[in-house]
């Protein structure tokens, strides 16, 4: 390393051992970290000495750790600080934060807090309470920046300077007529400070309705708005297109990555665990599991069944048993392929409910494809391991490697097809597409997979083997 290389000195939870000092020296090594780094410690700490530690921390560093999502357990650190010191952080940090925590807790402390919030950051969580988790107005701020259309630049820019402190972020001013207070224009910082200072605030903004979004819109579309239009806050509009919250790029992220990790717990066939793994308990463990695994072994069952029915094929081909596992694997992988592109594309919106139909005649033709690339590399290995020794299949040997690679066909195709269907059936039905878990796919396949496949086998079969 020559000696100009920048070489930062690096300082993380993993490398500062504080778990075993006083609450005071914790406090004042948190007061010194970077806030992410700061919040891992703490949520490595016992509740007890994380609550001891933020007691004895600055008022301004408690409240930039509180507003910081990832911080775990705040609502429960909160509960046990003395109740003014509670208050005065909760009223510093940002009005979306403060619900987010308000609906972790429950009475009787939600009571008690809100209690001695001030009058401004009452309304503002009344309000923010208000709307369901999943819309726009459950992640919007109340903090945001507003000026008339009267004003000028330097006006605008000398009120920045008095609020910014208590605000979500200043990148964007919302001009909004100063009698009706309708939204009018959306002026970013950058735009403001390369103006004329004299120049009306109205006048440099982009001659365009400002993108604004309903306090109702879903979480997904919130998303798909920041994404189309690159944006790092969209303002929120009541029926009057009255300016009543803005929702960050910041607070879009976190929802879709607690989305994302919801969906992917679904997808894998359980409920969502909103804790750290190592946090769940043994009974909420089974709880969030065991639901699942009796709806899925249940639904296995009716393999057993469909067994059972050609029970009789079974005893006189035995060597038709041999495939069944590659035949039923290979219904279940085609038709999770497909759910999983198609829950994908639904929730980027590529493709409508009304798509149905186009999807159903693309599924077809890769699943014929797909079938046949594994039936041939079937036939191949059934004739590879009989002209070689490694297996006998008897001297119908050659009709049961087609008997199993039509199967492949037949079953990969139903497998892509089902898979691509059950969203859409799902999202009509007005549950989440990614309730379609790869487990019960793969189950549903299974069953109608063992069907295909011996109806094919009395076939090709029947008066040889069958």
């Amino acid at each position: 390393m020559t000696p100009n290389s920048f070489s930062p000195e690096v300082t993380t939870p993993e490398i500062l051992d504080i778990a075993d000092l006083p609450a005071v020296a914790i406090a004042q090594h948190l007061a010194a970290m970077r806030p992410a780094d700061a919040i891992e410690v703490l949520n490595d700490l016992d509740i007890d000495d994380a609550i001891a530690a933020i007691a004895h921390l600055p008022h301004e560093q408690a409240v930039r750790l509180f507003d910081q999502p990832e911080l775990r357990r705040a609502g429960e650190i909160l509960e046990h600080l003395p109740l003014d010191r509670a208050g005065t952080i909760l009223d510093a940090m940002s009005a979306d934060r403060v619900t987010d925590i308000f609906q972790e807790l429950e009475d009787p402390i939600r009571t008690r807090l809100f209690a001695i919030l001030n009058p401004e950051t009452k309304a503002a969580l009344k309000k923010l309470l208000h709307y369901p988790d999943d819309t726009a107005g459950s992640l919007m701020t109340t903090e945001f920046i507003s000026a008339p259309a009267t004003w000028t630049v330097s006006r605008t820019l000398q009120y920045i300077r008095e609020v910014e402190r208590s605000r979500e972020t200043v990148y964007a001013i919302y001009v909004v007529d100063p009698k009706t207070k309708v939204l009018q224009r959306v002026v970013t910082l950058r735009r403001l400070i390369t103006s004329e200072p004299d120049a009306p605030i109205i006048s440099i903004g982009r001659d365009e309705k400002p993108v604004a979004i309903s306090p109702l819109t879903d979480r997904e579309e919130v998303a798909r708005l920041f994404r189309r239009h690159d944006l790092l806050a969209v303002p929120v509009v009541d029926d009057d297109r009255h300016v009543i919250g803005i929702v960050t790029v910041d607070d879009v992220l976190d929802a879709m990555t607690e989305e994302m990790t919801e969906d992917a717990y679904k997808f894998g066939g359980l409920e969502a665990i909103d804790k750290p793994y190592m946090e769940i308990g043994f009974r909420e463990m089974l709880k969030k599991r065991g639901g699942w695994l009796c709806i899925l072994f249940l639904s296995e069952m009716l393999t057993a069944s469909a067994m059972q029915y050609f029970e009789v094929e079974l005893e006189r081909a035995v060597v038709l048993a041999l495939f069944i596992p590659l035949i039923m694997s290979s219904g279940g992988n085609s038709g999770s392929q497909a759910t999983s592109l198609l829950i994908r594309a639904l929730a980027l919106q590529d493709i409508k409910l009304r798509d149905w139909w186009k999807v159903a005649l693309r599924e077809m033709p890769t699943g014929v494809a797909l079938g046949a690339l594994l039936g041939v590399i079937c036939v191949i290995r059934i004739t590879a391991w009989q002209t070689l020794g490694f297996y006998d299949y008897g001297p119908h040997w050659m009709l049961i490697a087609v008997t199993v690679a039509t199967a492949l066909v037949a079953i990969v195709t139903f497998g892509s097809l089902a898979g691509s269907m059950l969203p859409f059936i799902l999202q009509r039905l007005g549950f989440d597409p990614a309730s379609a878990s790869a487990p019960f796919v793969a189950t549903l396949v299974d069953v109608t997979g063992l069907v295909i496949y011996f109806s094919v086998a009395l076939i090709f079969l029947s008066g040889t083997l069958l």
